[in-house]
C-alpha cells in the first residue's frame, strides 16, 4: 500500500468582488442574486456605488435584471419558492443601500402598488414574494399587511396615490371580500384610478374577470409580468388621450 501523503484538492477560492471589472461584478451580482447570496449582494452594491455608479444604473443593470433571471425560473418551474424568497432577501440587502440614495435623485420608478391582504385573513407568504419580485423589478411597493378591511385599503390608496392595488387571498371564505373592495371603489368613483391585480391559491382568471379586477396573476413571476403590461398600455392611454 503507497503511504505517500494524501493530495489534497485545493477548495475553491473565494471570488474577490474589487478584483473584478465592471461587466464582471455585474455578472456575478447576478450569479449571486440567483444564489441567494445577500452579502455578497450589498458588497458588489458597495463596490459599484464606490465607483461611482448612479444608483438607479447599480438598481437595473445590478439587480433588477438579475431577479428578472430569476423571475423567469421561477415561472418556469426551475425555481421554488424558498430559492426565490432567499433572492429576494439578497436583492433587499442591496435595496436597502439604493433605496435613500434613490429617493435623493427623485430617480423614477416603474410604478408604485399598494399590496395587502384580505380582511380575516392572514396569509402572507405568497403576498409577500410579489411584494418582494415587485420591488426587485422596479415597481415601489407599499406592502401593508394582512386582514385588511375596506378602509384599510382605502387609506391606504389615498396617503399613497399608487398606480396599482393588490389584494390576496388563500381562503374561499375570504376572497369574496375582494369584490366588496372594488364594488367600494365603484361606488366612490375611484375604480378608474387603479389597476387592481388579484391572486392567491383559491382564485382563478374567472374569478378575477367576475369581481371586475384588471388582472388575477397566478404567481409572483406572473404579477410582475403583468403590471408592466398594464402600467405601459394604461401610459400609453394617457399619451395618445
Amino acid at each position: 500500500m503507497n503511504d505517500a501523503p494524501d493530495s489534497k484538492v485545493p477548495e475553491d477560492d473565494e471570488i474577490d468582488l474589487r478584483a473584478l471589472s465592471n461587466d464582471e461584478l455585474v455578472e456575478q451580482m447576478h450569479d449571486d442574486l440567483y444564489d441567494g447570496l445577500r452579502e455578497e449582494i450589498v458588497e458588489g452594491t458597495h463596490i459599484l456605488l464606490e465607483r461611482n455608479w448612479a444608483p438607479d444604473k447599480v438598481l437595473n443593470d445590478a439587480l433588477v435584471e438579475g431577479m428578472r433571471v430569476v423571475g423567469i425560473d421561477f415561472r418556469d418551474g426551475i425555481l421554488f419558492v424558498p430559492e426565490v424568497l432567499m433572492a429576494a432577501n439578497a436583492m433587499k440587502g442591496g435595496m436597502q443601500l439604493l433605496r435613500p440614495l434613490l429617493a435623493e435623485t427623485g430617480a423614477a420608478t416603474i410604478g408604485k402598488m399598494v399590496a395587502g391582504t384580505v380582511k380575516g385573513d392572514i396569509h402572507d407568504i405568497g403576498k409577500n414574494l410579489v411584494c418582494m419580485m415587485m420591488e426587485g423589478a422596479g415597481f415601489e411597493v407599499i406592502n401593508i399587511g394582512i386582514n385588511n378591511s375596506v378602509e384599510e385599503y382605502l387609506a391606504a390608496l389615498e396617503e399613497h396615490q399608487p398606480d396599482i392595488l393588490g389584494m390576496s387571498a388563500l381562503l374561499t371564505t375570504t376572497m369574496t371580500y375582494m369584490k366588496v373592495v372594488i364594488d367600494t371603489l365603484i361606488e366612490k368613483g375611484l375604480r378608474d384610478d387603479y389597476i387592481v391585480m388579484v391572486g392567491g391559491a383559491p382564485l382563478n382568471e374567472e374569478f378575477g374577470e367576475a369581481i371586475g379586477a384588471d388582472a388575477y396573476c397566478r404567481d409572483a413571476a406572473v404579477a410582475v409580468e403583468t403590471a408592466k403590461q398594464l402600467i405601459a398600455e394604461r401610459r400609453g392611454r394617457r399619451l395618445s388621450a
